[in-house]
């Protein structure tokens, strides 16, 4: 099949590049000339695992074009997806100016009937008012009987797994119009998403309302685990429980399940924070407040300054002659995505504070940048003091703590030995709860996580354990030598150790503050 993409931003990209690798002719088309220049030389405006390869595979055998010819991409296909991003107004609310524009920009060249599909994140009766910008485009070239309809397919992508979120879809949401239109819309969807339902059916069909619904309901959903997970975290730093196994017995749970029940810094990216806005907004708007969404996202701003509070707890508030290493700038693993991250968070107040930072991340440096830049553009001699570098264990040398904020692959097995060795002042604040507070702690490490106070108590659980095994080595000892020398060697055996214990922790006790 034909399809038209309009819009090559991070949906747009990885649905017209997956749907070429299907095998259909896809048209991607963008406003955005620079854009449609980097792409058709090779480049890419987004990191997304496996995406870059897709690309140049489809372009390569040609079936996947990139232009910014408004006319061209509308008479190429009868299937024309709006993919363009929907910001968030002033009041919180989606600006669908965009979406609007690419409406009217189909049915200004429209010569036959096309199926519209709103593949953008919208609110609640965004495909009336599409239809509504279309018929009046077409009223004003006395085409008001041309047919078409709009369809409601909202995306269910996870920045760093699109491709395979895509390609395996649990669910395929088709929000059709009553009558002949929708179903000559539902029908030419159902053929274009077809290989996606041999093994069994996973569209589901409905209303167009309803389908504009889900999406905010399932964000919205998946936000209120995340935010609820934090809060419970912060309560078991205070009760002395351990969030990990805790989410563990909670996830067994059938009813619960695992996903999304991890304890952290907060969420960030383009969808969670803006659609929670966008979907509270429409609530206001129909005379109803969302409480709970409303608790999610206050939650969520203020778990997002928890890393940089544990730091101050730890080193005081005062960080000028501070090192903080960092590992992690992006939002997530798997992304460059730098929207609404945590890492801003934690750098802004740990700079603020006088602290230089050297952080590491696998493909965010350059988003990054600008990210910071705008967030500093107050004060931004305060970027002096913040340093990139090529390799995690280059953020850790000299430095007072390491802050773990995204839970990339390559840091969940570091060298403890080395990285002890490098670190000044041998803190790890574990803001994605990756390591093993018991490992991290016998490897001389003094470990902070998220919802993990109980790690305080390893020491005296470690401590019976080294009494036992002093017992047993006296058993051993008591053995084999007489009364007199059985005392002597033993205690000169556990002495030794507890001298080296003591040491250890004297020399980590005394590089914090009073």
């Amino acid at each position: 099949m034909n399809v038209t993409i309009i819009g090559t931003g991070y949906v747009g990209l990885v649905t017209g590049a997956c749907l070429a690798e299907l095998g259909n002719n896809v048209f991607c088309l963008d406003l955005d000339q620079a854009k449609v220049d980097l792409l058709n030389a090779g480049g890419m405006p987004i990191y997304e695992p496996g995406l870059k390869e897709i690309i140049e595979r489809n372009v390569e055998e040609g079936r996947l074009t990139f232009s910014s010819d408004v006319a061209a991409s509308v008479a190429f296909a009868n299937i024309q997806f709006i993919a363009v991003g929907t910001p968030p107004d002033e009041d919180g609310s989606a600006d669908l100016k965009y979406v609007l524009a690419a409406a009217r920009g189909v049915a200004r060249h429209m010569t036959e009937f096309k199926v519209v599909v709103d593949k953008s994140t919208v609110p609640v009766g965004t495909a009336e008012m599409v239809a509504d910008a279309m018929r009046i485009e077409l009223a004003s070239r006395g085409l008001q009987e041309l047919a078409f309809s709009v369809v409601s397919n909202p995306e269910f992508l996870k920045e760093g797994a699109a491709v395979d979120d895509f390609m395996r879809p649990d669910r395929i949401v088709l929000g059709i119009e009553p009558g002949e239109a929708g179903q000559r819309a539902l029908a030419a969807m159902r053929e274009l998403y077809l290989p996606f339902n041999r093994n069994h059916e996973r569209t589901r069909v409905m209303d167009l309302r309803s389908a504009e619904f889900t999406k905010y309901a399932a964000n919205a959903m998946l936000a209120t685990r995340i935010s609820f997970m934090n809060e419970l975290a912060n309560l078991a730093d205070r009760m002395g429980a351990d969030i990990e196994l805790v989410r563990q017995g909670v996830g067994a749970d059938p009813r619960i399940g695992y996903s999304f029940l991890y304890a952290g810094a907060g969420y960030g990216g383009s969808c969670f924070p803006k659609d929670l806005d966008a979907l509270r907004r429409t609530a206001a708007e129909a005379g109803q407040r969302l409480h709970v969404l409303d608790a999610v996202q206050e939650v969520n701003r203020r778990q997002k300054n928890v890393l940089a509070e544990k730091v101050f707890d730890r080193l005081g508030r005062n960080l000028a002659g501070r090192t903080i290493a960092l590992w992690g700038l992006a939002f997530k693993p798997n992304t460059d995505d730098m929207r609404e991250a945590p890492s801003r968070e934690v750098i802004g107040a740990l700079l603020r504070a006088g602290a230089r930072i050297r952080a590491h991340d696998p493909v965010a440096y350059e988003q990054a940048e600008r990210a910071l830049a705008d967030d500093f553009a107050d004060a931004p001699a305060l970027l002096e003091n913040f340093s990139l570098v090529d390799k995690p264990m280059e953020a850790v040398v000299d430095a007072d703590a390491l802050v773990i904020v995204t839970e990339w692959k390559n840091y969940r097995s570091p060298n403890l030995a080395a990285l002890r060795k490098s670190m000044k002042l041998p803190l790890v604040i574990d803001g994605r709860n990756l390591y093993d507070p018991h490992q991290l702690t016998a490897a001389g490490l003094m470990y902070v996580g998220i919802g993990r106070s109980n790690v305080a108590m390893l020491r005296a659980a470690e401590e019976n354990q080294a009494i036992a095994e002093q017992m047993r080595l006296k058993a051993e000892v008591g053995l084999a030598a007489p009364g007199p020398e059985r005392a002597q060697v033993a205690d000169a055996a556990t002495g030794a150790e507890a001298i080296s214990v003591a040491e250890t922790d004297a020399q980590a006790e005394s590089a914090l503050p009073a």
